[in-house]
């Protein structure tokens, strides 16, 4: 009798476990799913962004055989430093293009032909003769930017056929091109102006390196301001403050301001920094300020949450022995504690290193031509600049605000790379 009612029993068991490790390898494979499709959008919009803005790390430029004429400079040799700076570079660069097609020689042709360089043409020759102003008569190969016509021609974005819709060059242009390309002077090189250099209302001389200083700054005052007063905080809170209605109060306040949009914190240094302390409008301080304000609810709920992570059993062992509350917390709390804040630390300077609502309210939206020397100068952040290239109208800022975001990715990848070594530095098992 036994074995007749156990068969079944078994073949029920047998069954539901069956239906169990069904249901079971269904979720993985919804799990696994759900993280291939996260992983494919990532790797799309990877690719997209470099794809688009890798090119503007390479420009086109042009070797022409240049002639320091002082008379074409119109600067005397021996001049002082000043009047050399002042020379007429550009016209010594479109001398030289000339010199390379004498058969241009009416007005019109010259004006078209002298289009095919840069406005920033002449820069590389101030830069030659400030250095060494005995170049002065002699001759040399200089390399020179192109147009950003030019440029987005030859990298494929706009059509070389005149006779297309949308080319940006005519017949002549595309003939004296194809002459310098079958020359061999014309080719793509690394485009050192992009990483060195500020904004400008010129494709071809606009730069990255003024957002990626300014960024520097903005975060770097941030974090000296953030983070400590996050963790004292959250010190405060966890180990000495009595546990009443008011730190109740302060703790629901904190998590409320985690969650405010970004633009009220803005609206805030709008009020106080600039209205009230007259702070400089677009400074790196200011911006690093009013991240200050985004960030602190983040790090001081993530160091609460660390601190409460570390057994009790270590804080009743350190008193045990001897040690103050204090002691207690700086010497064996808070070293176990550290990994965790880093971590919260880390999550809060991506918040702020991307953020770009806040800091409009402050003016870094203003346009920034020169690299900010400190934290009080005006300047503007890689996220910003990226919003005010994707509104540019010239098809070659197209490249350029990919190229940003790759810069803002690199800047955010080699921060959190720095703090992740930090907290592996500092992590304590128990």
């Amino acid at each position: 009798m036994v074995e007749q009612t156990s068969a079944p029993a078994a073949d029920a068991v047998t069954s539901r476990l069956k239906r169990r490790y069904a249901a079971e390898r269904r979720f993985q494979f919804m799990g696994m799913a759900a993280i291939a499709v996260a992983l494919g959008f990532l790797a799309l919009l990877l690719v997209s962004i470099f794809a688009k803005g890798a090119s503007a790390f390479v420009q086109t430029q042009v070797q022409l055989e240049v002639t320091f004429d002082a008379g074409i400079l119109g600067v005397a040799p021996g001049a002082d430093r000043d009047t050399l700076a002042s020379g007429d570079y550009l016209g010594l660069a479109k001398a030289a293009l000339w010199s390379r097609f004498p058969d241009v020689s009416g007005r019109a042709e010259k004006r078209q032909l002298a289009a095919l360089l840069s406005p920033s043409a002449g820069d590389a020759l101030r830069d030659m003769v400030l250095s060494d102003p005995n170049v002065i008569g002699s001759t040399r190969k200089v390399w020179f930017p192109v147009s950003d016509s030019v440029d987005m021609t030859n990298k494929g974005y706009l059509p070389r056929d005149p006779a297309v819709e949308g080319a940006r060059l005519n017949a002549a242009q595309m003939g004296w091109l194809q002459s310098l390309e079958d020359g061999g002077v014309l080719t793509k090189r690394f485009n050192w102006q992009f990483v060195t250099t500020g904004d400008s209302r010129d494709p071809t001389q606009a730069g990255v390196w003024g957002a990626v200083v300014g960024s520097f700054y903005s975060v770097l005052v941030t974090l000296l301001l953030s983070f400590p007063l996050g963790v004292a905080t959250a010190v405060y809170l966890e180990e000495f403050a009595p546990k009443n209605r008011w730190t109740d109060l302060i703790e629901v306040n904190i998590n409320n301001l985690a969650a405010v949009p970004s633009i009220v914190f803005g609206l805030l240094g709008l009020a106080v920094f600039l209205a009230v302390f007259g702070l400089p409008r677009s400074a790196p301080m200011v911006g690093g300020l009013v991240l200050t304000l985004m960030t602190l609810p983040t790090i001081i709920i993530a160091a609460r949450a660390s601190l409460k992570a570390v057994p009790p059993s270590i804080r009743e062992a350190a008193l045990g022995m001897g040690s103050s509350k204090l002691q207690m917390v700086t010497d064996h709390v808070l070293p176990l504690a550290l990994p965790g804040i880093l971590t919260g630390t880390i999550l809060g300077m991506a918040r702020a290193l991307g953020e770009s609502a806040p800091l409009l309210m402050i003016g870094m939206v203003a346009f920034i031509v020169d690299v900010p020397s400190g934290p009080m100068d005006p300047a503007t952040v890689l996220p910003v600049q990226v919003y005010l290239w994707a509104d540019s109208s010239e098809r070659a800022f197209v490249e350029k605000t990919s190229a940003a975001i790759i810069v803002l990715l690199l800047f955010l990848a080699v921060m959190n790379l720095a703090a992740i070594l930090l907290r592996k530095k500092f992590e304590r098992r128990w």
